[in-house]
């Protein structure tokens, strides 16, 4: 079973010059296998959380969620990694992930492979195993003012670093730093837009989220 989550846009920029101590960080900003998503992963509360933060084709509806109040509701901004907790002993975090091609949510684990690699594994009942490696397009992401008091977890230090684009190629958007709103674009190479997402942990899916 693939797990290729419905988000998306091709994203051609890449981020590097990341240092060996950021290799087990998750958080940032992340390209699905098939290239059509950035996923935004950031800690809130205590645990791990990604969600959709540009898409390929905007509008996208999640259609096949079975619960029918939520058919309308846009894939921009939902989350997909959902409460993930770290693993005692071990860089690698376990919770759910939302896969919108069929509405269904699956145990699963992301394991940093390196500075710039992210892989996703999950499993339905504990079996029928898949997953896919995610590559990073954007830098580590600082706990955003909206988590930094989250017991247990230390503070932001400063701002993340701005993503670079490749000459001719097109940009990500920068993954939000300690704040909501950020200057990233909005699509390709438009420059001074507002971030469509910003700081995940403000969305009302993840900061609601009952523990």
């Amino acid at each position: 079973m693939r797990l290729a989550l419905y988000t998306g846009l091709i994203l051609v920029g890449g981020y590097t010059c990341l240092t060996p101590a950021l290799a087990a960080d998750p958080t940032g900003d992340w390209r699905v296998a098939d290239g059509v998503a950035n996923i935004r992963v950031a800690q809130c509360n205590g645990s791990m959380w990604g969600a959709v933060s540009w898409e390929k084709q905007p509008g996208g509806r999640d259609e096949n969620n079975p619960d029918a109040s939520k058919k309308t509701r846009p894939t921009l901004g939902m989350a997909t990694l959902i409460d993930m907790k770290k693993k005692p002993g071990a860089d690698q975090w376990e919770g759910q992930v939302y896969n919108a091609k069929d509405g269904q949510l699956y145990s699963a684990t992301i394991t940093p492979a390196g500075a710039d690699q992210l892989e996703i594994k999950g499993c339905v009942m504990g079996f029928l195993c898949g997953g896919e490696t995610w590559t990073r397009v954007g830098p580590p992401i600082p706990l955003s003012t909206a988590n930094a008091m989250a017991k247990g977890a230390p503070k932001s230090t400063g701002a993340a670093p701005k993503a670079q684009g490749t000459m001719g190629a097109t940009a990500a958007p920068a993954p939000a730093a300690a704040q909501k709103s950020a200057t990233a674009p909005a699509k390709p190479g438009q420059k001074g837009a507002a971030d469509p997402v910003g700081d995940i942990c403000l969305l009302p899916e993840i900061s609601g989220f009952a523990h």
